[in-house]
């Protein structure tokens, strides 16, 4: 039987520094989970309410460093996290980093703890503040870098959230964060322009709502297609409706976006994808021969 790593963990204190509106909820699911912390804020009146609950307020960053081993930045951006730590003592510290990044920022910005005597972790947060806390909620953070410091505390890190370790390099999360969000606002681009189609219709936002989410939840299987696809190297392995028929159908999208006043700006780009690849002969593809045409 699985254990549960947030049940059997010590009670292991930590500490925060940072207290928007993210730093706010991993703080308060810290202490509702019965760690000690201490927390650290630039604007020490955010910190009132969680000293009412039992978090230690540290004056400056240095004090909040020296206090525990275990530490966890969440500020606004990677020049927030350098200028917060810009000469205090990091050695021997245990230093987790969920400002979001770039690979690129989190594998310099892991190096540079490293050479400050601390191990490091860097970690993606998948969700909104609402969500932290919220087993039910599907909240999860991913997390890369150190797999000794990620074992030892994983119990703690996973009381906020769920926690995903994706490798020692310590950009994949970042990476990881970043290719899940570029999906969703992909999708967001899409959802923006069926709603667009509708609007001056007689067709009702909310009747088109349930049909919409129904749909994009069915196409959601072609993400396993275009992984297998793209590991096998055959981009005709299971098509159902060939690039070259996609290509001839995109006049009709395209048709009534313009009778119904329509920019087709969010779609434009990927039909010019789909016609290189035809060009090139993909036409018994799939459409996963787009994603080489993005590789510089």
């Amino acid at each position: 039987m699985a254990t549960n790593p947030v049940e059997n963990v010590s009670k292991t204190p930590l500490t925060l520094l940072g207290l928007g509106a993210m730093g706010a909820a991993l703080a308060e699911a810290w202490l509702a989970a019965g760690h000690p912390l201490t927390v650290w804020n630039r604007t020490a009146a955010r910190a009132e309410g969680l000293a009412a609950r039992g978090a230690a307020v540290a004056a400056t960053v240095a004090e909040a460093v020296a206090a525990n081993r275990l530490v966890v930045v969440c500020l606004l951006d990677d020049d927030s996290v350098q200028e917060a730590l810009d000469g205090v003592d990091l050695t021997g510290k245990d230093l987790v980093n969920l400002v979001t990044s770039t690979p690129g920022k989190a594998r310099a910005r892991a190096a540079w703890a490293e050479r400050r005597g601390a191990r490091y972790l860097d970690g993606g947060i998948m969700a909104v503040p609402p969500m932290i806390g919220v087993p039910a909620a599907g909240a999860y953070v991913f997390y890369s870098g150190s797999a000794e410091l990620f074992e030892e505390h994983e119990g703690v890190l996973a009381a906020p959230a769920d926690t995903r370790y994706v490798g020692a390099d310590a950009g994949f999360a970042a990476l990881h964060d970043v290719a899940l969000l570029s999906g969703m606002y992909g999708m967001f681009a899409g959802i923006a322009h069926a709603f667009a189609l509708i609007r001056g219709e007689s067709v009702a936002p909310s009747e088109l709502a349930p049909l919409l989410g129904g749909w994009l939840a069915a196409m959601s299987g072609s993400v396993a297609k275009t992984a297998q696809q793209l590991e096998s190297g055959d981009y005709a392995l299971d098509v159902v409706s060939n690039l070259a028929m996609q290509v001839a159908g995109k006049g009709t999208l395209l048709g009534t976006a313009e009778e119904q006043g329509v920019s087709a700006e969010l779609l434009l780009p990927y039909f010019r994808l789909m016609e290189r690849r035809l060009e090139i002969g993909g036409g018994e593809e799939d459409l996963t021969g787009v994603v080489d045409l993005l590789r510089r």
